[in-house]
This record gives C-alpha cells, structure tokens and sequence, in this order.
C-alpha cells in the first residue's frame, strides 16, 4: 500500500484512480508503432503494408501512431486522446463478396479527444437514444450503434441509403450494419465512414485476440476466428460506452454473482422473428408488426398502419435485415438468468475481475460459431445516462495519467485564466465553454491542435 501511495504522489492522482478500470484497461501497449494498412487482398497475402495512403478523397500523408496517445483524468472524467486508428494491420476494403469492386473509403488519424464520466448513473428515463459513436474500444477506436442509420421507406418500396436520394427513410424499420455493410469490413470487423474515421458495429475480434481473448490468429490468411474448446477465462474489457460502463468480451461467469461459478458465453436477449423460442414468424405474417421492445423505444403502437409496413421475407430483405426483425426474450415469457443472459441493453449487473464487488457490464454477442449476433454490442438504449462524448476542449484541472512517446513530443500546459477560481466538472457534465476554468492546450505531432 505504501508503494501504491508514493506512486499516487508522484503522479499527482487520488490513489483510488490507480486502481479504477476505467483507467486501467486501457490498451496502450502499441500506442508508439504507426497505422499500417493492407491496400488490397493480393497485399494481404504477402503481407505487404503500407503507412501513407490516398484515394484522392482521405489522405493519410504522413505515418500516424495508433491508438491512446494520451489519458488525462480529473475527478469526475476521464480524457483520452487518439488517432483512432488500432493497431493491428488494417484493411482491405471491399464492396462486393468477390472483391473485385475497392470500398471508396480509406481511414485517416482522427485525433479524437473523448470525454467520459468516472462515476456512472443509470439512467431513469428512456430519452438519451442517439446514433454513430455511442463509445470506444480500450484501444482508441469508436464504435457506433447496430444500424448503418438508414432505414426503409414505404413509399419508395425500397431501403433509403446514399445514393436513394430518400433521405435516412421512414425510421421505423432501421437496417442492420453488421447484414447491410459487413461485406465492406475488414478482417478486423471494422470500416471507416467518407471521412475516413474508422470504427466498429460489431465486435472487435482483431483486439480480442490482442487482448488474450478466446480468438486465434491465422498468420497465412492473415484472419481472426474464434478458438476451439472452451474459454479459460473471463473476457477482458474491450470497450467503454458513453455512460461509463464496460463492454466485455463474449465470456462471462456462468453466475453473475459467483465468479467460482465457472464460464459461459454469455446467451443474448434476443432471437429472430422466426417462429421460435415464443416469437411470431415474419416470414409468414409479413413486417406489420413492430417488436414490444421497439415500440417501447419508440413510443408508438406494436401494430402499423399499411404506410408503415415494411417489406416481406425475402432473399433481398431477409430476416435480420432490419433491427426490428429481433424480438426480446423478456417478452416472450423467458427469463434472464434462466433462458438467456444480458437485458435488454445487452448488459447484466455481474462480477468481474476488474470489478469483484460488482458492476453493470455490457457484452459482446456471437453464436456457438463465432458469428456475430443481434445486438452485438449495446441495445438500442444505455443502461446509463451517456455524458461522454467527443469535446475539443478540456477546461478544467486535470493530471496526466499516460502519454505515449510519440505525444510526449507535442506539448501541453494547463492554464489558470486571471481573475478566476478554479473549477471542476461536476457529475452532470464537464465544464461547459462559458465557464472561468482550467483548460488544456495540445498542439500534437501529427499537426492538429486545440
């Protein structure tokens, strides 16, 4: 303990942020190695990387570290600085299954200054839904909500995407990313949008496997799978979600209090419309009906009117198509704990390694074979209040906890503003612009600045 207190001075932190997973989990073992890219399969298979790269419209000019660059930590927040690129080899991208067409987007250093609540409030009232980012991997990616945030339009007879020219459609029957964009991931689960900020809709595989999880390499393909046999130990923390709360692998204990109780994979709170497990059949009585989940979320009635329908079960709309294509167990007379593990969040209140005593915990979902599954990383709710967020400034007192070597070479300062007292961000939020408070200044190596 002693040792733990003088380590606590000498950083200038509280002793209990040394031993705060928040803090802790973060991955920045590779922060000091540079974004690497594979341009094509061909590149793939001998390994052959690139560090700069242009298509004309996202330009990484120069070589760009990855991921953590920097974790500053006050007493109500936790801020980390990223490029947002992960370490491991990325790419390549494509749209079509037989990889003949290039997906147009390539990624770029984002420098991302992210901003997340130290001590995490559930949340009390079903307001705070929002779409793209909704947190962050432990090694500096996004990674955004299950839809790729269109939806299909009645009227047109079609889905809404960028070239329909039908706007985001109607937002009742919201696409899945991971059905309607999975041919464009790459072996890593991740893409990157037109302005070239990658990101995750799905698990994080590439990161598992660095991280320990149940997840084997193939060094010939140069692709990630699930290991065979059963798990060894819990899953690692993976990410953080807007409110503070950790994502983990797809392993937990098979009690959620007992961490003697031994390891499962963790059964998700939902199931196809298929006719099974107590579900209606979508293939039969067609999309006119909204789950009970949905309907919550959405405030509106479970039956839709005949401008509201969507499209019936085929191979161009197969089920799963649309997030609505899922009913949630709690509401087919199943039990949590009993039939299936994680709430409607896709989280449970458990124990951990990271948290003995006790945590609400969001997990990863995949099937007996690896194969991610519906909701894949959080529901279409936190179970949180989601404070974080991406700032460009910070105005309060903060002290470093890490700074990679490449950060180390740019320079930050705080600054207390004459005249002022100081002040910190309060559990609600951080410290808004108008306030008279510390900020801190970044000018960073890769040429953005703040």
């Amino acid at each position: 303990m002693k040792m733990i207190l003088r380590l606590a001075v000498f950083l200038g932190l509280p002793v209990s942020a040394l031993a705060d997973p928040l803090l802790t989990s973060w991955f920045t073992v590779h922060s000091d190695d540079v974004a690497r890219i594979y341009r094509s399969d061909a590149d793939r298979r001998a390994g052959e990387t690139t560090t700069t790269w242009s298509n004309g419209r996202q330009t990484q000019a120069q070589p760009a570290r990855t991921g953590i660059q920097q974790i500053l930590v006050s007493t109500n927040w936790i801020y980390v600085r990223t490029t947002g690129l992960p370490s491991q080899i990325m790419g390549p991208w494509y749209m079509d299954a037989s990889h003949n067409r290039e997906f147009p987007n390539l990624p770029t250093d984002q420098n991302i200054l992210l901003c997340l609540p130290r001590h995490p409030v559930p949340e009390t009232q079903r307001e705070w839904q929002k779409l793209g980012d909704i947190g962050m991997t432990v090694d500096g990616v996004p990674i955004f909500d299950p839809t790729d945030s269109f939806s299909y339009s009645h009227t047109a007879g079609r889905d809404a995407d960028p070239m329909a020219g039908l706007g985001r459609g109607d937002g009742i029957w919201d696409r899945d990313a991971l059905v309607n964009e999975g041919i464009t991931f790459d072996a890593g689960f991740g893409h990157q949008q037109n302005w070239g900020r990658y990101h995750y809709h799905t698990q994080a595989i590439a990161l598992r496997y660095e991280l320990g999880d149940h997840v084997d390499f193939d060094a010939t393909t140069k692709l990630y799978h699930e290991s065979a046999g059963e798990p060894t130990r819990h899953s690692p923390i993976i990410a953080w979600l807007d409110d503070g709360y950790p994502v983990y692998g797809p392993y937990g204990y098979a009690n959620p209090t007992n961490a003697a109780s031994g390891l499962r994979r963790m059964i998700s709170g939902y199931v196809p419309r298929d006719g099974h497990n107590g579900s209606d059949n979508l293939a039969q009585t067609g999309r006119n009906s909204l789950p009970a989940w949905e309907a919550r979320e959405s405030q509106r009635s479970a039956t839709l009117t005949s401008e509201e329908t969507g499209p019936a079960v085929s191979t161009r709309y197969p089920l799963g198509h649309f997030l609505q294509d899922y009913a949630y167990r709690g509401d087919l007379g199943q039990t949590q704990g009993r039939e299936f593990d994680l709430d409607e969040n896709n989280g449970r209140w458990c124990v951990t390694p990271e948290f003995p005593n006790g945590t609400y915990a969001y997990f990863t979902t995949i099937d007996a074979s690896g194969k991610p599954i519906y909701p894949y990383l959080m529901g279409k709710h936190y179970h949180g209040r989601p404070l974080g967020r991406v700032i460009r400034n910070i105005r309060e007192r903060v002290e470093p906890y890490f700074t990679s070597t490449g950060a180390a070479k740019g320079k930050t300062s705080s600054v207390t503003p004459a005249g002022t007292k100081e002040q910190s961000a309060t559990a609600g939020q951080p410290a808004s612009a108008g306030s008279p408070t510390i900020t801190l200044l970044w000018h960073p190596e890769n040429g953005g600045g703040y």
